[in-house]
């Protein structure tokens, strides 16, 4: 998301600004995630001691009491360690995509921010989301108890989870689910790209600004970031199911199977379990990153003007 008539922001600011704000938005709404993934895994609907359905709230009270606070981190450091690589990817992939289908005075149509925003979701789901989800679900899914040493898990952390699973499983299990990975982050990106730049360039051309303030492109980046889980929850539900599990089999077998499996025993409103907080995980996700990132990104490109003025370089040798 380059500034207009301005020279293009650099792979390097993107890789910073990116991993800044995947950072912070994980470390954020990785609670929310949890809840999510335990609800669309669950095969039976969560309840109280009374009865009643639990909601995501109860969901997640329900887990600090068995399993700690911490249990709502489990799998971050799965996340962590791909949150630079994969907003890297998606925000360079986006911005190199779309110079591709801009047009021969470098307008770019909102169709081709939505094909652009199409392909690197599916470039990132492909080279980092896919494993990385992987572990983290499998992390996720563990229902043992963190303020019990005692108590020890099959996989320890996400290193450890990665050995065991390509141990066991092999190295393509890492890769269970890519093609439902690739179709949710493509989907995803297109819907989010695309309102996140509609809405941006209307803020900004009916308020005649050349760059928003913080708080609008928080508020952008939530509203544009609701656009994915609303429009693919089932797919992220498949995705999640078969991730989950250890058993062999094809794709496509996989996903008939598990797509059976949840109309034959839960109904058609198992698809849509977790989408309360998956909404409440991905749109303020979405909204602290590009938050993040288009403030650091602005830092880094007046920091890179300022050192091409030799601005840096007076400063430091009149000190």
């Amino acid at each position: 998301m380059s500034r207009d008539n301005k020279k293009s922001t650099s792979l390097v600011t993107h890789l910073v600004a990116g991993g800044c704000a995947g950072l912070m938005e994980a470390c954020t709404c990785h609670p929310l995630d949890t809840i999510k993934v335990r609800m669309q895994l669950s095969k039976n609907v969560n309840r109280n001691m009374g009865g009643k359905r639990l909601g995501f709230a109860g969901v997640g009270l329900k887990i600090i009491k068995n399993e700690s606070f911490w249990a709502l981190y489990k799998g971050l450091g799965a996340v962590v360690s791909g949150i630079v690589p994969k907003m890297a990817i998606r925000f360079s992939s986006f911005e190199l995509y779309k110079s591709w289908l801009a047009d021969e005075t470098g307008n770019v149509s909102t169709g081709a921010v939505f094909f652009a925003g199409l392909a690197a979701g599916t470039t990132e789901a492909v080279l980092v989301v896919s494993p990385m989800d992987l572990i983290k679900i499998r992390l996720q899914a563990q229902r043992h108890s963190m303020a019990d040493p005692m108590d020890i898990p099959k996989y320890r952390n996400a290193p450890h989870a990665a050995y065991t699973i390509v141990k066991e499983e092999g190295v393509r299990a890492l890769y269970k689910g890519v093609t439902l990975t690739a179709l949710r982050q493509a989907t995803n990106q297109a819907a989010n790209f695309t309102a996140y730049q509609e809405m941006k360039k209307y803020a900004r051309r009916v308020q005649n600004l050349d760059e928003l303030p913080s708080y609008q492109h928080l508020l952008l980046g939530g509203i544009s970031g609701a656009m994915g889980p609303l429009s693919n929850a089932p797919i992220d539900t498949i995705k999640t199911r078969i991730q989950k599990s250890s058993a062999p089999g094809k794709g496509w077998d996989r996903f008939k199977t598990v797509t059976a499996e949840i109309l034959q025993k839960e109904g058609p409103r198992a698809f849509y379990k977790g989408l309360t907080p998956r909404l409440l995980r991905v749109a303020p996700g979405q909204a602290v990153t590009f938050m993040v990132y288009e403030k650091v990104r602005n830092w880094l490109d007046l920091f890179s003007e300022k050192v091409q003025d030799g601005e840096i370089t007076k400063m430091a040798t009149q000190k």
